[in-house]
């Protein structure tokens, strides 16, 4: 197939671009770059790119792929409160006129990675498909009326398939530590302890970004009555966690390193458990290959040949709201979150 894929050059993207080249799909990135200084490694760049804001997408632009996989996003809760009108903007109402967009230039297949994290405070039971969504934060606000919206657009010849990730984790040349195994494995590398944020009781189901590539490969070939419309969480059964036991999990990795609270939260109320069976049945071939341990393991060895400091792990490289703050701080940046065009 021929795919535009947004966000290419961000922390899924720079992963899903090679997998799916390797599969033999013709891949052209679109991503406004906000984070070019942020390589563990260095991402691929042998494939014919946009470097656009998702916001300035035009319908010329789009015609002629096959599918569009929309991953672009402001990526995480603290971005929301930040300032909740840019992820209104970025999140939902970019992703509402490239999906329009698309429609119009005749693009069949829609892949929107949404997230488990719409879920929000869902307790103890393994949450399916259509469970009740109780966003808590602008993020997850963002990818329930994005959903919401896109299936009002899906019918016969235009398939827009839901993807609702779990918590990635799993080395990427686009690395980030701002996410839960990411950063409790970056806290033992470079600190010497594992630091919890939280009182380690929230459940978090993790997915590795390498099974993410392959579920949306799967969905990439299936038939499009099979996926249009349709909602799939993207994760595996078994690897649903509270946050305390990725922390053992990791100091099974590193085990000289203790386990500490940081006395400053008590429960964290986005708290979900989530069933994947879904996914396993709509798609037979999909075969995840990865468990906490094995991704831990991975990202020590990652973190360790990359000589990753605690000034790297503490820094703007990979975190992204420290990246964003850098970039509005010394003008880069404008208000609304734009590059600022060099007089």
């Amino acid at each position: 197939m021929r795919i535009l894929l947004t966000g290419d050059r961000g922390y899924l993207g720079a992963v899903m671009v090679q997998y799916l080249r390797n599969l033999g799909h013709s891949v052209t990135g679109l991503d406004t770059d906000y984070y070019f200084d942020g390589d563990l490694l260095k991402p691929p760049e042998d494939y014919p790119r946009l470097n656009t804001d998702i916001r300035d997408v035009t319908l010329e632009e789009l015609k002629g792929f096959d599918a569009i996989i929309h991953l672009a996003a402001l990526s995480n809760d603290p971005l929301g409160d930040l300032n909740p009108e840019w992820t209104y903007d970025i999140n939902y109402k970019a992703s509402l006129r490239l999906a329009a967009l698309a429609k119009e230039a005749g693009v069949r297949r829609f892949l929107y990675a949404s997230s488990c994290s719409l879920y929000g405070a869902g307790g103890e039971e393994a949450l399916k498909e259509d469970a009740p969504m109780r966003p808590l934060t602008p993020y997850a606000e963002s990818k329930v009326r994005t959903e919401e919206a896109l299936s009002r657009l899906g019918d016969s010849q235009f398939a827009p398939t839901l993807l609702r990730n779990a918590t990635v984790y799993g080395v990427s040349p686009r690395l980030r530590l701002d996410i839960v195994l990411n950063n409790l494995v970056g806290w033992a590398v470079t600190v010497g302890k594992i630091l919890i944020m939280s009182d380690g009781s929230p459940w978090r189901p993790i997915v590795h970004i390498q099974d993410v590539a392959q579920a949306f490969a799967c969905v990439l070939q299936a038939p499009l009555d099979l996926v249009c419309n349709q909602a799939f969480n993207v994760g595996v059964n078994r690897e649903n966690y509270q946050v305390r036991e990725l922390a053992a999990i990791v100091q099974q990795v590193i085990p000289t390193c203790a386990v500490e609270y940081s006395g400053k939260a008590g429960p964290d109320p986005r708290n979900y458990r989530v069933d994947f069976s879904k996914l396993e049945r709509a798609f037979p071939a999909f075969r995840p290959r990865w468990n906490a341990l094995e991704g831990a393991r991975e990202l020590s060895a990652a973190y360790r040949a990359a000589g990753m400091t605690a000034e790297d792990f503490h820094g703007r490289k990979f975190t992204r709201l420290k990246q964003l703050k850098h970039l509005i701080g010394t003008g880069r940046l404008d208000e609304s979150l734009r590059w600022k065009r060099e007089n």
